[in-house]
């Protein structure tokens, strides 16, 4: 059964990115339809599962947009203005809408790092 998932981990201090806000877009030519907002939980993930289920799968283009500078200033850090990292922007394809698709972040106020996780 397809479905799609997300989790974020903050490598600035060790932790989940809990309350970090990320918007699901699903991208159309120049397009960008969002299709789900919602806050990372305790854990850094979605508090209802599944980003996508079995059922709202579809093949096609799609991006995650993690707020990354507004989750770092929360927990205090102190950013430069304009920040060097805002949001990121992750664009990826699901080719098999019966696939399993999850896309992990790692990320500082410096750098991030992306991957198709299992």
């Amino acid at each position: 059964m397809g479905h799609l998932s997300t989790h974020v981990l903050d490598t600035m201090n060790g932790c989940a990115a809990a309350g970090m806000a990320v918007k699901l877009q699903r991208l159309d030519g120049a397009q960008a339809e969002t299709i789900k907002s919602f806050t990372l939980n305790h854990d850094g993930r979605n508090d209802g599962g599944a980003l996508l289920d079995a059922q709202a799968m579809r093949a096609g283009r799609y991006r995650l947009v993690f707020s990354v500078a507004p989750y770092f200033r929360a927990r205090g850090v102190v950013l430069p203005e304009p920040p060097f990292i805002d949001e990121v922007p992750l664009d990826f394809g699901i080719a098999d809408p019966a696939g399993r698709y999850h896309v992990p972040l790692l990320v500082s106020p410096w750098a991030y790092s992306t991957y198709r996780g299992s």
